[in-house]
């Protein structure tokens, strides 16, 4: 049995969750103030966990660190690959061949260079909103033009709205697909049939496609990942990203896994490509795939717990929310629309009212407005405590809006 509810301390460690929010979050430097001390708030915001990294992990860093030589590094055996292909091999029956393995410091820095490489300057990236805010910026930063096809929200349930999304696609100038799967931040794992008839369309219109599959490992119990490469292992236009970051919160060693089947896309990422990978990360992440199975289950069935406790909480406390327990993620998507309009700053209200650090619909470029994500990779009373936070706070705010009603009214 591993802890999930021991409270770690992480500040002063230079943690984006404790030390880099009003930056990342408000664009603000340290003088911004709050009526709550830093240590105060509940943070429910970057999508890393307050879990401790697999003792499996820490170990393998320890054993490396023995070696007592941290030189330039890459990964040229065959170990590391036998471990990750192994892992999907397990977890999704997929596997591919080890020259189409390169490696990355992170998934958003490749989708940058990826980006570059196969879009002209005048073609089109096009993803499915609302959506990981890096995807645009990928985009932005090479100066491609994004198109947005909106999901359909079904009462809190997505789906892919085929018609608009072939529409789109079919115009010449799109010619790369970013996709999410499972998707962040509504947290859908995507059917058998909707990965086809999506893949089919791309296929058909001869785009790219990169699927961003870095939370297939945090499915809820029962549900399983479909890497789309599995479905289509012909067609070569289709990159996979994968990192043991978001599975085993290791997002500070900065290791990802980008499969490039395509020769030509893969020539033009190794000789453009400048990466060294850091000796502890191989070993851990290596670690990661060979012995943290065990570990991972045990943290599924923590995060199911924590994603029926907030359906209930909200059902009970704020009954007008909107919310679906996600089928992947420890993302909880909620619609508060009932409660705020959508020129609201949803990130500073919580902060200033509650104490509680969260990212707002506009993070996730469209399609967004009024919601908020919740990451609920904390142990249950911190959890607990957040929610309070949030329900408490709205309730006070609709308890003045009704009392100054009544007010306006009897003048």
């Amino acid at each position: 049995m591993y802890n999930f509810d021991e409270m770690i301390d992480r500040g002063n460690t230079n943690a984006m969750s404790t030390d880099g929010f009003r930056g990342y979050i408000f664009g603000a430097d340290d003088s911004m103030k709050f009526p709550y001390k830093d240590e105060e708030f509940i943070r429910m915001w970057v999508a890393d966990m307050d879990f401790a990294t697999p003792q499996v992990i820490i170990d393998a860093i320890k054993e490396r660190l023995d070696r007592r030589i941290f030189g330039y590094t890459r990964i040229l055996s065959d170990s590391y690959y036998n471990a990750f292909v192994d892992w999907c091999i397990r977890r999704y029956e997929w596997s591919f061949e080890r020259k189409h393995l390169v490696m990355s410091n992170g998934i958003i820095p490749a989708l940058f260079e990826l980006v570059e490489y196969i879009c002209k300057p005048e073609e089109k990236v096009i993803f499915l909103t609302p959506s990981y805010a890096y995807f645009k910026y990928a985009a932005d930063y090479n100066h491609r033009e994004c198109v947005c096809s909106d999901l359909i929200n079904d009462n809190g349930r997505y789906h892919i709205d085929f018609d608009d999304f072939e529409r789109k696609a079919a115009n010449e100038k799109t010619t790369l697909l970013i996709l999410c799967n499972p998707h962040n931040p509504t947290g859908r794992v995507w059917t058998e049939e909707e990965l086809r008839r999506l893949g089919d369309i791309c296929v058909k219109n001869d785009m790219w496609i990169i699927s961003d599959e870095i939370h297939c490992d945090l499915l809820r119990m029962g549900k399983k990942h479909i890497p789309l490469a599995k479905l289509f292992p012909e067609y070569d236009k289709l990159v996979t990203c994968m990192a043991p970051s978001k599975t085993f919160n290791t997002a500070g060693l900065m290791l990802s896994n980008i499969i490039i089947p395509n020769e030509k896309l893969r020539e033009i990422w190794l000789s453009r490509h400048y990466n060294f990978d850091n000796p502890l990360s191989v070993a851990g992440s290596q670690a990661a795939y060979e012995k943290g199975e065990h570990w991972l289950e045990e943290l599924r069935v923590y995060l199911d717990n924590n994603f029926i406790f907030t359906r209930d909480y909200l059902a009970e406390n704020l009954p007008k929310a909107i919310f679906e327990i996600p089928e992947a993620t420890y993302l909880a998507w909620i619609n508060v629309s009932a409660y705020f309009n959508k020129n609201e700053n949803l990130p500073k209200f919580f902060a200033y009212k509650a104490g509680v650090l969260l990212e707002g619909g506009d993070m996730f470029v469209q399609n967004s407005d009024c919601f908020i994500r919740l990451n609920l990779a904390c142990p249950k009373p911190v959890l607990a405590e957040g929610l309070k936070r949030i329900c408490d706070a709205i309730n006070t705010k609709q308890e003045k809006t009704a009392e100054s009603d009544t007010h306006q009214l009897a003048n």
